[in-house]
């Protein structure tokens, strides 16, 4: 059996458009269509891990907290655990470009309470950009005192 006789009858998308009513710098919407019943998630799961496997990005890759042994601690003046606070750097939106692809930032951060630590309080030098700079981290009360060292890198 030919691979023509085998397709014969099987959808294919007649149209791919790019919608700029919903485009932001985050954010945009391709619509293909039709499909045979069923392949629509499978083609999107395929081309959603390609384009996620290629786009390059900055982010957190590792922290060290002054007076913490593991990621269930608690830190004395902070609302957050430290669980907490490591979900809330995932969050964190870098633009971190530097000369050498490899080349990773430690950045040191200290903070005392009462107050909030913010996204915006990594942007140390003008090497990195923070996107989300009012994104709250952590909660500090009058007690607390934060010590911490965050690593970027680029992949």
């Amino acid at each position: 059996m030919s691979t023509k006789n085998l397709l014969k009858g099987f959808k294919r998308p007649k149209k791919i458009e790019y919608v700029t009513e919903v485009n932001t710098p985050n954010y945009g919407k391709f619509v293909a269509e039709p499909f045979e019943r069923g392949f629509a998630t499978t083609i999107g799961n395929s081309l959603r891990r390609t384009l996620m496997s290629s786009i390059e990005g900055s982010a957190i890759s590792a922290i060290r907290i002054d007076g913490v042994t593991h990621e269930f601690s608690y830190i004395t003046g902070i609302t957050e655990d430290v669980s907490r606070i490591i979900l809330n750097l995932k969050q964190v939106r870098i633009k971190y470009e530097p000369e050498d692809k490899d080349q990773s930032k430690i950045i040191h951060v200290e903070m005392k309470g009462p107050g909030y630590f913010k996204a915006g309080d990594l942007a140390v030098d003008s090497s990195i950009e923070i996107m989300n700079p009012d994104l709250v981290i952590a909660t500090l009360n009058e007690d607390a005192n934060l010590v911490m060292d965050l690593e970027i890198q680029r992949g």
